[in-house]
């Protein structure tokens, strides 16, 4: 399994890159291998200030259909255009063209608690 050190990890399966007071989340390798097939991503929570853990849309693969989570607090800027039409993408490339959303961090200190590749390596194992 793919899991990037620049990465922090959910125990949900999310993934979160800090890009100063803006983060890009998505779901890791892990989760779009569990999942299988991804037919469609539904995300209509931007604009919205969501709180950690809250769910900011749905991925919905040929098995099942699962709740996105927040791994950190802040506002939905935007979504992945891209996945309207290529769902596919989550996974070809989870952690590049695969992203889902783009957030202003509310509390950059959450993410001290989430965790990094060697710890979210062991959950998966």
């Amino acid at each position: 399994m793919n899991v990037p050190a620049n990465l922090k990890y959910t125990k949900d399966h999310e993934w979160i890159r800090i890009e100063g007071n803006e983060a890009y989340v998505g779901i890791t390798d892990f989760a779009q291998s569990e999942l299988g097939e991804i037919v469609f991503v539904d995300i209509n929570t931007v604009g919205e200030t969501l709180a950690r853990e809250e769910v900011f849309g749905t991925v919905e693969a040929v098995k099942a259909v699962s709740d996105l989570f927040l791994p950190a607090g802040g506002e939905i800027l935007e979504q992945n255009s891209a996945l309207d039409s290529q769902p596919e993408l989550v996974n070809q490339d989870p952690y590049g063209e695969g992203w889902m959303i783009r957030i202003a961090l509310k509390d950059a200190s959450q993410i001290d608690t989430l965790l990094d590749a060697d710890a979210y390596s062991e959950l998966i194992r």
